[in-house]
């Protein structure tokens, strides 16, 4: 059955690409567009869209302000439709961490009105989709797990963590909870180039440790938490297990990303081995299976989300099917468990 989709932006021209676009598939359908966040309202409610498609600047109410009212009221699987440029990542940001499934470039429209392939947006639509049967959609969470005072690793544990849909705001919760001398982390997160700079700005302000991009070189110490950059390259560590560092190495995407959890993960199992452990969190695809089930091999604690609290349970249940995962959690309990697991 098709993917029954409203289109909101006040542009007659985006909606005009935006519905082209999206009709060249035949899992799609188009029931409406709204040029306003009133109008909107009244076709949410009227339609019961199974994806919205939202332009987070509009006249009148921001779409920022109406994805907010969605997911309180009706939580409804949204993508949003800007122009995602570095000075509007934040924006971007903040429509992840309210719930959006994800964020699609307008300029990407407009360069294809030549008509070439089909573009993301496709498939971000279909990928939200499967996001409205997910119990862990729409669910707006609060941390309860207090962060843990006076808190001591062991020594050389560290902490690996792979995610993508649904994990800017499953990675905000769960670093909340991490104390500022939290095990050394490394994160991928699958978003564009653009974002990964600012999320880690984000999430240095909102959690304990202290969060930056990963830089070639960067020693992994307690108390830093170590982003991948977006879009390039592969992240990975090496070195001794008394000093392991970041490398950030140039190839071909894998399971159709770059950076990949998968080779982030095949580098914790080869260089930290029993001293890591490797967390999978909600997402689309299989990307960090095949990588967390060779840390398991290699003697490493492995986590993975639950179908429960996932946004989209796929990267989870590819890693849990091929017998990767240890132990499966919630996201309310994953963080802790991973603390007491590296606890001195």
């Amino acid at each position: 059955m098709a993917v029954r989709t409203l289109i909101v932006d006040d542009s007659r021209t985006m909606q005009q690409l935006v519905k082209a676009e999206l009709e060249r598939s035949d899992a799609i359908s188009v029931i409406g567009v709204a040029s306003s966040a009133q109008e909107a309202r009244e076709m949410i409610k009227a339609l019961d869209p199974d994806v919205i498609t939202l332009d987070i600047e509009m006249d009148g109410m921001s779409g920022l302000e109406f994805l907010e009212r969605i997911m309180t009221l009706r939580p409804t699987p949204t993508v949003m439709v800007s122009s995602l440029t570095s000075e509007g990542a934040e924006e971007s940001l903040t429509a992840l961490e309210l719930g959006a499934i994800g964020c699609f470039d307008k300029s990407d429209l407009l360069a294809r009105r030549d008509g070439g392939s089909k573009s993301s947006l496709i498939d971000l639509v279909l990928t939200a989709a499967q996001a409205r049967n997910s119990s862990g959609f729409g669910q707006r969470r609060a941390t309860t797990q207090k962060v843990v005072e006076g808190y001591r690793a062991r020594p050389n544990s560290l902490i690996g963590i792979g995610a993508s849909t649904g994990g800017v705001e499953s990675l905000i919760e769960i670093l909340r909870q991490f104390p500022a001398d939290c095990p050394p982390t490394v994160i991928v997160q699958h978003m564009p180039e653009t974002f990964t700079k600012s999320f880690a700005n984000r999430l240095d302000r909102l959690c304990p440790p202290k969060v930056e991009e990963a830089r070639p070189g960067a020693v992994l110490t307690p108390g830093k938490v170590l982003l991948a950059p977006g879009g390039l390259q592969h992240l990975e560590i090496a070195g001794s297990s008394a000093r392991l560092h970041c490398r950030l190495l140039e190839g071909d995407k894998v399971n159709g990303h770059r950076p990949s959890v998968d080779r982030l993960f095949h580098s914790l199992a080869r260089y930290a081995g029993p001293n890591a452990l490797g967390m999978i969190l909600t997402g689309m695809g299989n990307d960090g299976a095949a990588g967390l089930l060779a840390m398991r091999q290699a003697g490493a604690m492995t986590l993975g989300q639950d179908r429960a609290s996932s946004v989209v349970y796929g990267m989870p249940a590819e890693a849990h099917a091929c017998g990767a995962v240890t132990e499966q959690l919630s996201l309310r309990k994953i963080g802790a468990r991973a603390l007491e697991w590296c606890r001195a």
